[in-house]
């Protein structure tokens, strides 16, 4: 069998952290003609960029997934380029960002290996922005960003020949005309950097969606969050005590406008949790029921709140793909289901199309750095100046199986990589040996080492306070709190 053509162009959805990482390393290895990095926004950033409006949807939908809300436009049929009047279908395009929200991994272990943030160990989210931004200046990339441009759709262009291309159809809003502008451009290789924030979830609870119906306005999600302002003198219960649900109870408690107690639904204590909640705050169980004639609404230890004003529902995010024809390309990309890749090693590599499809980004760990190994991986291999071979199909496969099956009996997510137990060190390990070194003539990038100053700084450094009766001694180095032993895995919080 040949060895595939060289990948000579490239697409990159979304110019997040992702994406401007992917268009940094890959510009390095010098044997990319053309890289356009395609951003629906004006501006790169990606989920770190702020909008005062939220823009929430008319309606939130409980226990729906990402194809039955974020559904694809239809595609115009009558040849490229082409005009057709601007959608109005809800593309969850706005951020997550709240006014508050500060990063919660320290910096030196979060920020790609060459270019640290401006200050740390924690930073608003603007530095994010402001970050991310300044590095495609930064590796001379900004002039492969294509801004206000939405990958509508991503197919394979079978060859019998030569190496498949793939062709993407991208829609950009025309102000002037106030027109939406279609066309289409053919490329070698794209990998797909679109974040994994933009559409909210809300599990189905027994009467949600009649009580959302009788009290419009009353029940949001963490995603539509900005500010405590908003709550003035409301009685607020949260869902959810993870990342965003620990951050939004707590600012709203101590913010002076809300009425106190908030309530805070949980499933289980995270690692902040103590015995007892902080003051102002009153822990509940997971709901069972919405009275949607009364308001009343009924947890599962038989308590019920009957004054609430507002529900903000801290429930996470669900990737979404409806670029992806599955059609045209053979499978889906995404079963939500298992809430995982289809066909995906490494959580990078594609299976079927390892030299010519890539994803970064959907396991977080230490975000930035993380997309920083996936990234140089897959720009090795589409340079085919890898240090070792990826597996034959049918390993990689058994790769994927084994994993499900692995966090099936761990009860964990798919993409959830372990810090304490090694799994973090050995993923990013290898990542690093495929991708060994950059060519002697200086095309490529190093991997990133993951020396000790990083690693103590992941383990000791922690913006959230850690009880001393989980997680073993504490003390206080300045503002911060450094925790001498961690009970559980370290990842949890992100």
């Amino acid at each position: 069998m040949s060895a595939p053509s060289p990948t000579r162009s490239l697409a990159v959805i979304g110019a997040g952290a992702s994406g401007a990482i992917t268009a940094a390393v890959f510009a390095s290895e010098a044997t990319f003609d053309t890289i356009r990095v395609f951003e629906r926004r004006e501006t790169p950033g990606g989920t770190w960029i702020y909008d005062a409006d939220p823009h929430p949807p008319d309606q939130l939908h409980p226990g729906k997934l990402p194809p039955d809300v974020d559904l694809r436009l239809d595609i115009p049929n009558d040849g490229f380029p082409t005009f057709t009047a601007p959608s109005e279908q809800q593309r969850f395009d706005r951020t997550p960002i709240y006014s508050g929200l500060t990063t919660n991994v320290p910096e030196i272990a979060m920020s790609f290996s060459d270019h640290r943030f401006a200050y740390g160990p924690f930073v608003p989210h603007w530095i994010p922005k402001q970050y991310i931004q300044d590095y495609f200046s930064l590796h001379g990339v900004d002039d492969c960003l294509v801004l206000n441009t939405t990958v509508e759709d991503v197919s394979r262009i079978p060859a019998a020949d030569t190496t498949d291309q793939w062709q993407l159809t991208l829609r950009k809003y025309d102000p002037i005309a106030k027109l939406n502008v279609w066309w289409q451009e053919k490329f070698d290789a794209v990998v797909i950097a679109n974040g994994h924030y933009s559409i909210p979830y809300i599990p189905q609870v027994e009467g949600l969606d009649e009580y959302m119906k009788n009290f419009p306005g009353r029940v949001t999600h963490s995603k539509f969050y900005r500010s405590p302002s908003n709550y003035i003198n409301k009685r607020v219960l949260v869902i959810g005590n993870s990342a965003s649900g620990h951050d939004i109870t707590t600012l709203l408690a101590h913010s002076g406008t809300a009425h106190l107690p908030i309530y805070q639904s949980r499933r289980s204590r995270s690692r902040w949790d103590g015995e007892d909640p902080p003051p102002d705050i009153s822990w509940k169980p997971t709901i069972r029921s919405y009275n949607a004639t009364t308001g009343a609404i009924t947890f599962t230890d038989n308590t019920t709140l009957t004054d609430i004003d507002a529900v903000i529902y801290c429930t996470g995010y669900k990737p979404s793909y409806p670029f992806w024809n599955t059609g045209a390309n053979g499978a889906p990309l995404y079963d939500y289901v298992e809430d995982r890749l289809i066909g995906f090693y490494q959580h990078t590599f594609s299976t079927a199309f390892p030299h010519s499809i890539g994803i970064v980004g959907i396991p977080r760990v230490l975000t930035f750095r993380s997309f920083e190994y996936q990234a140089i991986a897959l720009a090795r291999l589409f340079s085919q100046r890898t240090a070792k071979p990826l597996p034959p199909p049918s390993e990689m496969s058994a790769w994927e199986s084994q994993r499900a099956a692995l966090v099936k009996r761990e009860r964990r997510p798919f993409h959830a990589i372990l810090w304490d137990n090694g799994e973090t060190r050995e993923w990013f390990r290898y990542l690093f040996e495929l991708s060994g070194l950059p060519v002697l003539e200086g095309m490529g990038r190093f991997p990133p080492v993951l020396d000790a100053e990083t690693r103590w700084a992941y383990d000791h450094i922690k913006k959230y306070p850690e009880p001393k009766h989980r997680d073993g001694e504490v003390r206080m180095d300045g503002e911060w709190e450094v925790v001498e032993r961690v009970s559980k895995d370290s990842t949890h919080f992100i």
